[in-house]
């Protein structure tokens, strides 16, 4: 997921800004944004919500060509590919676009149903109640105000003659009215008299319309007092150039209710003024997040169809080569789920089992062919060898008592006809061996006993330094104990003929010879290295009658290499800075 989320970051980023925008946009449009409500402060918006919003969806058909081409491009298994692939976005699209066909369709629907005629009406209830209780809170204090005139004016003397008695009157009309503050004032605006809790400070007295209005003889509501309060003002006729102003409070949490009334009813409008752009912004929101996350579970879609079918086209793939006879074709080793990995597993070793089961083949065929060559060559050659030795014979016993002059000469060259015929008789003998060479006689043996025999065999006259890294714990093979032995006697004498030649050259040379044996799995795995001269071609040693030395009858690893395919095994040679030689035989 991570790297789905990864690959496609520049798509993510696009889509979140479009977002981004397009929520600007909407709060432009009930004007609740940093950006003022104009027409060209929309226009730009707008514009760029649709030019981000094709930048996001050319992006997207970008990515969609580029898994095509690269689909296109795989031939083999492509079908099943774009099968899989097909099929799993199709899956997930069809339910996502019934989703956001349906969503719009609700949205759309609930945005008609929001400015519908009832819901209207309640708005517009709602705010002339509010209204409605505010001219109600002036009408009752304008008729307070004209009965609590009535009342000072009558108690106009006590103003005089008795102020404390009128101060009691002038109490008495507040609580009476339930009135908050009251005031006797002059034309001036100075306080005569005041019955509240706040100080004179706090008053604000009216403007000069507000006295005009007041002479005549009508109460007057005062519009540019304090806003959590109703006051009213009239002349008392009684009295010298004095005015009564009085004041209720409203009740705090009815000024709340009021306030977010209008909120309500002026965002109410706004939404209404501008449904269109709302429908608009939100369309283009609506659209982005749907079709992000409708990219997102396609590109899930696709990557997990591929990890389905990658696989099987790695599986098609490497059936074809070795249809053709490349036993060399491997399954790749892929990110792939726990029973794919094991098939790719199966197969690879199938493919190497059959490929050892072929090269064994081969050899097998090889070697029936070679001793059929050997055995016709050494009867063919063998048969003349005894009349050349009797006629050698004889012509010494005749000829060596009349050779005066040249006796000792015409011996020479009888000794060195003997010679070669001597050698003729070993290669023959040789490749006698080669083609008898009996079928091994398999038993329990334990291998690490062969090599030390061999080793042993060895360092009583060898000019190296033999080491054998022997386990504690024996390797248990079944086997042919001499024919191994001879497998073991031969690789160990030529690694010692390899660093003889050396020492011919260089005398203080210090020649190694080391030895591991070890289990892999199902094999005993024996590791024999030098620090010889190494073999040039690692190919041609193993042909029968291929040789690089002197007196070699190329006979040596061909056997070698026949009796461990014999056992089942495998002999493999590489070549460096010396050689080194590994012999897998089956344990049990």
């Amino acid at each position: 997921m991570f790297k789905i989320i990864k690959n496609f970051n520049w798509i993510i980023l696009s889509s979140f800004t479009c977002i981004f925008l397009g929520i600007l946009t909407f709060l432009t449009f009930i004007n609740e944004g940093f950006i003022p409500l104009t027409e060209s402060n929309i226009f730009v918006l707008l514009s760029l919500d649709i030019i981000l919003l094709l930048i996001f969806f050319y992006l997207i058909f970008r990515n969609f060509f580029r898994f095509y081409n690269a689909g296109k491009k795989n031939k083999s298994g492509s079908q099943t590919n774009l099968k899989y692939v097909s099929l799993f976005s199709i899956f997930t699209l069809i339910p996502s676009l019934i989703v956001a066909i349906f969503s719009l369709f609700i949205f759309n629907f609930g945005l008609q149903k929001y400015f519908d005629d009832q819901i209207t009406q309640a708005v517009n209830n709602s705010n002339d109640v509010a209204k409605n209780y505010l001219e109600e809170s002036k009408k009752n204090v304008k008729s307070d105000i004209i009965l609590m005139s009535v009342g000072l004016n009558r108690a106009s003397n006590f103003y005089y003659s008795n102020p404390k008695q009128f101060i009691r009157v002038v109490g008495a009309e507040k609580i009476l009215r339930k009135i908050d503050d009251i005031y006797l004032i002059d034309s001036a605006g100075n306080i005569l008299l005041s019955e509240t809790g706040i100080t004179s400070s706090d008053f604000s007295p009216p403007g000069e319309e507000t006295f005009d209005e007041a002479l005549k003889g009508v109460p007057v509501i005062i519009s540019d007092n304090f806003e959590n309060k109703t006051s009213a003002m009239i002349k008392l006729n009684s009295f010298i150039d004095t005015y009564l102003y009085i004041s209720r409070d409203i009740d705090p949490d009815i000024l709340k209710y009021l306030n977010e009334t209008e909120k309500a009813v002026d965002f109410y409008y706004s939404v209404e003024n501008s449904q269109t752009g709302i429908k608009i912004t939100f369309a283009i929101i609506y659209i982005i997040v749907v079709t992000l996350l409708l990219f997102l579970s396609t590109s899930l879609a696709i990557t997990f169809a591929r990890r389905l079918t990658k696989p099987i086209i790695n599986l098609i793939s490497a059936s074809e080569n070795i249809s053709k006879g490349d036993l060399n074709a491997k399954v790749p080793e892929i990110e792939a789920d726990d029973e794919f990995k094991k098939l790719n597993t199966n197969f690879n070793n199938m493919i190497t089992r059959l490929k050892r089961q072929q090269d064994k083949l081969l050899v097998t065929e090889r070697y029936e062919a070679w001793e059929v060559v050997a055995r016709k060559l050494a009867h063919e050659i063998k048969n003349p060898l005894t009349p050349i030795q009797l006629s050698l014979d004889r012509l010494k016993e005749k000829y060596s008592s009349r050779m005066k002059e040249d006796q000792h000469q015409f011996n020479d060259y009888l000794l060195t006809i003997n010679r070669q015929i001597k050698d003729i008789e070993k290669l023959v003998n040789e490749f006698s061996n080669f083609a008898r060479m009996p079928r091994p006689v398999i038993k329990k043996i334990n291998l690490n006993d062969i090599i030390l025999r061999s080793v042993n065999f060895f360092k009583i006259s060898s000019k190296s330094k033999i080491t054998f890294h022997k386990n504690k714990n024996p390797n248990f093979i079944m086997g042919d104990e001499d024919q191994l032995y001879r497998v073991f006697i031969n690789i160990i004498k030529n690694a010692e003929e390899s660093i003889i030649e050396i020492l011919s050259k260089k005398p203080k040379f210090e020649g190694k010879i080391d030895i591991d044996i070890f289990k892999n799995n199902d094999y005993i795995v024996t590791v024999l290295k030098d620090n010889g001269e190494g073999i040039s071609d690692t190919k041609k040693v193993m042909t029968p009658y291929f040789t690089t030395k002197k007196k070699g009858t190329g006979l040596g690893l061909p056997i070698v290499n026949k009796i461990i395919n014999e056992h089942s095994g495998e002999f493999i040679i590489k070549s460096g800075k010396g050689t080194k030689i590994e012999i897998w035989l089956p344990s049990i």
